[in-house]
């Protein structure tokens, strides 16, 4: 049974989930722990988990959009959305404005689009979503407004799990008999930080560490794939 490991899948977040197209994450306390490293000269380091990375290039490859929308700025989520072939957008201070316009240009309402995230900035997007996900930790204030909570935390495949339930509810979970050696690959390791193989450095040009597969999509997201909405002084 490809979704017998999740949890509380009532037939109302099955029928979500089998109407979304476009699938949104949040990054610090969703794709990450939400811990913030600094080193001594303020630059930051973030861990993620190489199995949500695995699961977002199976989306990919099922047709699903992915995309990163996060409010802090940086490179570390640009570079793991480089290695990982997924449009990031950082400081963004209206995530649910940038998750309807994203929508808007692939020509879908929201009841299409899925968003995954842990604390209030994420909630006006849940409100609005077809489907809205929160990892197992994510704050209570936040929580309530979700469709359906992981069993697993944030930046310990909580992305993954939410993955899962998309793949699996519109037939695209991989056969257990075999997978492809392809889908082996993809979801790291990142870019290390002292050696590291899971954690990514603020580098000023992250470097894609992977090819991406030359497959046509039935939706493309804008050419313009890595975007920071801060203003610019």
């Amino acid at each position: 049974m490809p979704l017998s490991h999740l949890h509380d899948l009532t037939d109302d977040v099955l029928a979500r989930a089998a109407r979304i197209r476009l699938a949104c994450f949040d990054v610090d306390g969703t794709l990450t722990d939400g811990r913030l490293y600094l080193d001594s000269e303020g630059r930051e380091q973030k861990t993620f988990h190489v199995q949500d990375g695995q699961g977002l290039v199976l989306l990919k490859r099922a047709g699903i959009e992915v995309a990163f929308i996060t409010a802090r700025g940086g490179t570390v989520a640009v570079a793991r959305g480089r290695e990982l072939g997924v449009q990031v957008f950082t400081g963004v201070k209206d995530k649910l404005a940038r998750v309807r316009e994203l929508g808007a240009g692939l020509g879908l309402g929201m009841e299409q689009v899925a968003f995954m995230g842990d604390d209030l900035p994420d909630v006006p997007a849940f409100r609005e979503v077809g489907l809205a996900i929160a990892p197992a930790d994510a704050h209570p204030w936040t929580a309530q407004y979700a469709h359906w909570r992981t069993r697993r935390r944030g930046g310990q495949g909580a992305a993954r799990e939410a993955c899962d339930l998309l793949l699996g509810t519109q037939g695209h979970a991989p056969s257990s008999k075999a997978v492809p050696h392809e889908l082996a690959h993809h979801a790291g390791p990142c870019v290390a930080a002292g050696g590291h193989p899971e954690r990514l450095v603020g580098l000023e040009e992250p470097r894609r560490a992977c090819a991406r597969p030359g497959r046509r999509r039935p939706l493309r997201l804008r050419d313009a794939r890595f975007r920071d909405d801060r203003p610019q002084r």
